[in-house]
């Protein structure tokens, strides 16, 4: 009888005790929200703070940010200053001290070499970065050695789930340089093609396709296109066989069809992070969609 009461009372007391919560990550922009999905799965729950179609330079500190940044046990973001003007307020105002250093905060520009590191730092030459280039997203060499280091992350931070994130970065790996290799061989008649950008977004890109920069939409980075540096573009693009001149989803498409009625070069938007076009659904969508539409403007 004794032993029939003990068990019932277990029983109550496994029926009664609330399942352990998943671990909660904030991802600032959607390629690490996606990243975070290939390395954990259901292990975690996920927010993410920015679309495709906004200018990740220029966030709104909104309160259902905030109250997203206050759940969080990890905040996964770009760093090298590019939310620089709203992260840490909503960090501040969320008052989540977890995630404003240490274990809990994750910038995935610090885990690799950046490009574009400026020598000297004068903001007359407009959105400058100290820490380099920020869009590392658009090498998936550089990706491949940010998921290294968040899946260590997530397991020192959930030890209790670190197999399956092991198992889970591994399966990735095999994924992700099968596909590299794939969109390299696609990514042939690209190497020394010559582009033109909108915004200095994709040097990552260009350095692993050996592609070439020719020239900007805007005059200095995150200042406007003007008329009259528009205008000095036209011989630049015209005279150089440039394959393209590239935005992403979220710019203005009128300087870059401007130019192109011009010149004759295609405008050619390309998605920048993961849902920027239909195609685009994953990590693996963006390179395909990427890739695909450079080549095809290469036709």
């Amino acid at each position: 009888m004794k032993s029939l009461l003990m068990s019932a009372v277990l029983l109550a007391g496994a029926v009664a005790a609330p399942a352990q919560a998943k671990m909660r990550v904030f991802a600032c922009e959607p390629e690490w929200g996606s990243l975070v999905h290939e390395l954990a799965g259901d292990k975690v729950a996920v927010d993410v703070g920015t679309s495709a179609l906004q200018d990740v330079h220029v966030i709104e500190a909104k309160p259902s940010l905030i109250a997203k940044v206050r759940a969080a046990d990890l905040v996964v973001c770009t760093g090298a200053e590019l939310e620089v003007g709203w992260l840490p307020q909503l960090i501040r105002q969320s008052g989540n001290t977890t995630v404003a250093s240490g274990a809990g905060y994750f910038e995935a520009a610090k885990q690799v070499k950046t490009l574009e590191r400026p020598t000297a730092l004068d903001r007359a030459n407009g959105d400058v970065h100290p820490e380099g280039n920020p869009h590392i997203q658009m090498d998936p060499r550089r990706v491949l050695i940010v998921a290294q280091r968040l899946d260590a992350r997530l397991a020192q931070l959930d030890p209790s789930n670190a197999a399956a994130y092991q198992q889970n970065l591994a399966n990735f790996q095999n994924r992700w340089t099968t596909a590299m290799a794939r969109w390299k061989a696609q990514a042939a008649p690209l190497a020394g093609r010559k582009v033109v950008v909108h915004h200095i977004s994709w040097v990552y890109l260009w350095d692993w396709l050996g592609m070439q920069q020719i020239g900007a939409l805007e005059p200095k980075p995150g200042v406007p296109p003007t008329s009259a540096h528009l205008a000095s573009l036209i011989a630049t693009t015209k005279g150089s066989n440039t394959l393209a001149i590239v935005r992403a989803a979220y710019q203005d498409p009128k300087p870059a069809d401007w130019l192109a009625e011009r010149t004759g070069v295609k405008a050619v938007t390309l998605p920048l992070t993961v849902g920027g076009d239909a195609q685009s659904k994953d990590l693996f969508g963006l390179f395909d969609s990427t890739i695909s539409k450079l080549v095809q403007a290469a036709k």
